[in-house]
């Protein structure tokens, strides 16, 4: 069974056929591998793996930008 980071990196790798690995710390909003459109569901899928609601307006939006950070802020183990 896929971790929680591996099944969001899956995510990601599945709607850009162009990226074959995301590094830890590599940036999925400033390289718009997650963009406007697809951040909410995005946030989803990271609330369904974590357990935790999230809510939109107290969000602060650098816990989505790495990989690292994702599993820091809504797993709480650092990222392989």
């Amino acid at each position: 069974m896929q971790s929680a980071t591996d099944q969001i990196k899956q995510w990601i790798l599945d709607r850009h056929a162009e990226v074959s690995d995301i590094e830890p710390d590599f940036d999925l909003l400033e390289s718009r591998l997650i963009d406007s459109l697809a951040f909410v569901e995005f946030m989803v899928l990271v609330s369904r793996l974590s357990g935790e609601d999230i809510d939109m307006e107290s969000i602060d939006i650098d816990d989505f930008r790495t990989l690292r950070r994702i599993e820091a802020r809504y797993f709480g183990a650092g990222v392989r």
